[in-house]
């Protein structure tokens, strides 16, 4: 009796209760995540921060009743579960140690399956959400020798494994988990949910009669509205849209989806939707006009809106290469996103790029407009002024007279008049060319004014002062009111006269400063055109600009060692830029670079410079400087541009210092300031030159200094170190078996291109030798010297190594390299991802050798 009141109290008077506290958190978890159906749906709604916050009270008073539960009722069978809810509270609030060590207690100590495989699998979870896969793998492995496990439970671990296959980016690998998963589900809303994923899934791997069936059953199951929507239009996409000749029906598709009205709050993906579909039709202007429709849609839905400024950033740049748009777009792409999104970070480090461009290119073109202006006389500067105000005003009215002309052209402008005031009215508000023209009279009387109450008052009281932040931000099109409130602000920014003719430079040092910014200028955007843009041949052009009107830049060396890279890409006269590297600046690492073309580099060339360094500062502690300097040239003459250039330079000069001669200490420190790219390391030959400058001797200069490179080579020790281990195959790869394995033929740019059959005679080797097996073949480049085609999924290594195999004694196709044929190799998903980022095939191929081959 007394154990019946303890199970009966333990289980509704805290049990159920502390249940019911974190199915609450759960569901508002679920309800605070904003859908992004452009993407594939996670597996689990991600955990967030700001939700477990503002739950706290509920998790408390869950952890409070569960303890209840484990404290008073110690005898009842309700203490396992109890404890299993305090490890799951943990778990949201992202305390993984106690939470992972609660559920190691269960699974040892606990008598109850149920909780013993609920706990294994939070366990697993926890594992995979940290990336210890290794840990998670363990855990799958001791799951699967376990017999009992409820169908709950089973639903539960196939959801979570499908999870662990989406956290490792093993996308082929999700859908089999998501289909076990299914077998043991109850719910309808998550059944509809894992059936839209899977039509997801499948729609991205061109599979679309499966997508259309998935999306058809997600369908079921009472989802909200948005998701069928997103449902019906993307099961029409794959069963009808993409593969319809009558462009008139799918046009009418798209159109008929943005009358109705319960699709309100979508006309934004439909409109992108239909843009992507015209884009497809090489109707590239018609698709810009529908994406910037879209991005003018109100919506509550941020990231299709990034979406959508993405798209059109990288329209412009795929189709025009107009790298100013692009970065405009990007910017206003990213404001949508947050930094947990998926897509933040690569959109973020796309847009640094673009940034740098527009710094430069449009500093270039300011800069040289200036120095023109400056060249005229004062006379001709003012009429210059004057006719360029007058130009933009007019411009302006131009644009305003367009846009009151304009004639709706297509459904979609009907409609978006429809929901506002026509534009050919004598209403002021509603009249842009009047409001154009009394934004410019304003201008000219009042000047380039901020808006704001009693203007024209000479002192305003502290409460009508403008507040910055305040200030709406006009960049981005989605902020900014309609078009013509817009056009008329855009009046109110045009410069006054005076602010033009100020900037004009009057004196020869402004002048030279702007000549000096456009050097920087021409050296930074080369750079950027080949090693960011892919863009080779304008990188020639504004490098080829920097040498010949900067015939004595500084950074000469480098331009020519980027000029004879892209030169060599493009296959044309590389060898010019090796004779004038030779010629000029025979002691430049670049010179001894392009002499040495066969030099080790990569992960074994940092490694080698960087254990050469330590001892070459030992030397030079030593007191041995004519030995320390041997060191170091032996290294740059064998490792001539390594991570470690900068500090084996700076080594060296030290080393001339000690040996006495100053003048060329000077030079050598001045030039290191000017082409050293280590922030930290000009600083220190700045402290050293200005040591020297200011009566130091040179053992006194460097004295100075010595702190400093003391923490350079404890750093160097520790960088070495870490070079060690990955110096070392087995620390970088490592096998595994029964991964997801991929087959790769790797080969030059141009040896690929030759091969211009190989991919349709990789298919009919496949349909001969591999028929059921469903391989996919794909190209990409992994770096400048190597492309490489990929032919997967192999579900293992035996699997992949048996294609290897075949390939080798039967594959056969015009002009494919023997070489490039033999070195293939076949790699695991995990590994393929470590070769991805080093970009180093010989590596992978030493581990392979040692590995895969017997």
């Amino acid at each position: 009796m007394n154990r019946l009141y303890h199970n009966t109290t333990a289980k509704f008077n805290a049990y159920f209760l502390a249940l019911d506290k974190i199915r609450e958190v759960e569901a508002n978890i679920e309800s605070e995540y904003e859908e992004d159906y452009s993407q594939i749906l996670p597996v689990f709604y991600p955990i967030d921060s700001a939700v477990i916050e503002s739950n706290k009270e509920a998790l408390m008073q869950a952890r409070d009743l569960a303890s209840k539960a484990i404290d008073w009722h110690r005898i009842s069978k309700w203490v396992d579960p109890s404890y299993y809810l305090l490890g799951k509270i943990d778990y949201y609030q992202g305390n993984f140690d106690e939470a992972q060590n609660t559920f190691k207690y269960l699974n040892v100590n606990s008598s109850q399956k149920d909780v013993r495989h609920l706990s294994l699998v939070g366990l697993l979870r926890s594992f995979i959400d940290l990336r210890k896969f290794d840990d998670a793998v363990y855990v799958m492995d001791f799951l699967s020798k376990e017999d009992g496990i409820s169908d709950e439970n089973r639903f539960l671990l196939y959801q979570t494994l499908a999870y662990y296959y989406e956290a490792k980016g093993e996308t082929d690998m999700v859908a089999p988990a998501l289909f076990r998963a299914l077998e043991f589900a109850d719910d309808k809303k998550m059944i509809s949910r894992m059936n839209f994923i899977l039509g997801q899934l499948y729609q991205q791997a061109g599979l679309d009669a499966f997508a259309y069936e998935y999306y058809q059953k997600a369908i079921s199951g009472s989802p909200n509205y948005e998701r069928t929507f997103f449902a019906v239009l993307y099961s029409q996409q794959v069963a009808e849209l993409s593969k319809s000749k009558d462009l008139r029906r799918v046009r009418g598709y798209y159109d008929d989806l943005y009358k109705d009205r319960k699709n309100l709050e979508f006309r934004d993906v439909i409109l992108y939707e239909k843009a992507l579909f015209e884009y497809k039709q090489d109707e590239k202007e018609e698709s810009i006009r529908l994406l910037t429709l879209a991005a003018k849609e109100p919506t509550d839905n941020r990231r299709q809106k990034g979406y959508i400024y993405e798209k059109l950033a990288d329209i412009y740049l795929q189709d025009f290469n107009d790298f100013l748009t692009t970065k405009y777009y990007l910017d206003s792409a990213l404001k949508q996103f947050r930094e947990g999104d998926r897509n933040y970070q690569s959109l973020a480090a796309r847009k640094e790029i673009f940034d740098q461009y527009a710094l430069n290119f449009e500093l270039i073109q300011a800069n040289d407009s200036l120095i023109s202006l400056s060249r005229l006389s004062p006379e001709q500067q003012e009429a210059y002024v004057d006719e360029f105000l007058k130009k933009e005003e007019e411009r302006l009215i131009r644009e305003a007279e367009m846009q009151k002309n304009k004639k709706p052209s297509s459904i979609f402008d009907n409609l978006l008049a429809s929901a506002g005031g026509g534009s050919g009215t004598s209403f002021y508000w509603d009249n842009p060319t009047a409001m154009s023209q009394g934004a410019i009279e304003f201008n000219r009387i009042w000047g380039n004014r901020q808006l704001t109450d009693n203007w024209r008052r000479s002192a305003r009281g502290f409460q009508e002062s403008t507040n910055p932040d305040m200030v709406q931000d006009m960049d981005d099109p989605s902020d900014s009111g309609d078009q013509e409130l817009t056009s008329a602000m855009a009046a109110l920014n045009l410069p006054d006269r005076e602010s033009l003719l100020s900037r004009i430079p009057k004196d020869q040092a402004t002048i030279d400063r702007l000549v000096d910014e456009m050097e920087d200028a021409y050296f930074n955007l080369g750079k950027l055109l080949f090693f960011d843009l892919k863009e080779p041949k304008l990188s020639i052009s504004y490098l080829e600009t920097l040498v010949s009107q900067y015939p004595n830049t500084v950074k000469k060396p480098e331009a020519y060692y980027t000029l004879y890279l892209a030169n060599k890409e493009l296959g044309l006269d590389f060898d010019r830029y090796v004779t004038l590297l030779n010629r000029e600046f025979p002691e430049s690492q670049y010179t001894k670079s392009v002499n040495n073309p066969e030099s080790v580099s990569g992960t074994q060339a940092n490694f080698e410079s960087s254990q050469n360094y330590a001892a070459a500062y030992r030397l030079y502690q030593a007191g041995q400087y004519q030995a320390s300097r041997e060191l170091l040239r032996t290294t740059l003459n064998s490792y001539p541009l390594t991570k470690n250039t900068d500090r084996l330079l700076m080594l060296d000069i030290m080393n001339t210092g000690k040996l006495g001669n100053l003048d060329d200490y000077r030079v050598k420190l001045e030039n290191y300031m000017l082409n050293a790219a280590d922030p930290a390391l000009i600083n220190l030959a700045r402290k050293m030159l200005d040591g020297i400058g200011g009566g130091e001797t040179i053992d006194e200069s460097i004295a100075d200094a010595s702190q400093d490179m003391e923490e350079e080579l404890e750093s160097e020790e520790n960088e070495a170190d870490e070079d060690t281990e990955e110096a070392g195959d087995e620390q970088i790869y490592r096998v595994n078996e029964s991964q997801t394995h991929v087959f790769i033929l790797a080969m030059e740019p141009r040896a690929a291109a030759e091969s211009k059959n190989l991919t349709a005679d990789l298919e009919k080797f496949h349909g001969a030798n591999f028929p059921n097996d469903r391989l996919r073949t794909g190209t990409i480049a992994l770096d400048r010297e190597n492309t490489i085609v990929i032919i997967s999924p192999f579900s293992n290594a035996e699997k992949a190594q048996a294609y290897r195999t075949q390939f080798l004694n039967s594959f056969n196709t015009e002009n494919l390299p023997e070489e490039a044929k033999i070195s293939s190799f076949v790699i695991s998903i995990e590994n393929f991802q470590q070769l991805n980022r080093r970009k180093d095939l010989e590596e992978y191929r030493t581990f392979f050798r040692k590995s895969y081959t017997k």
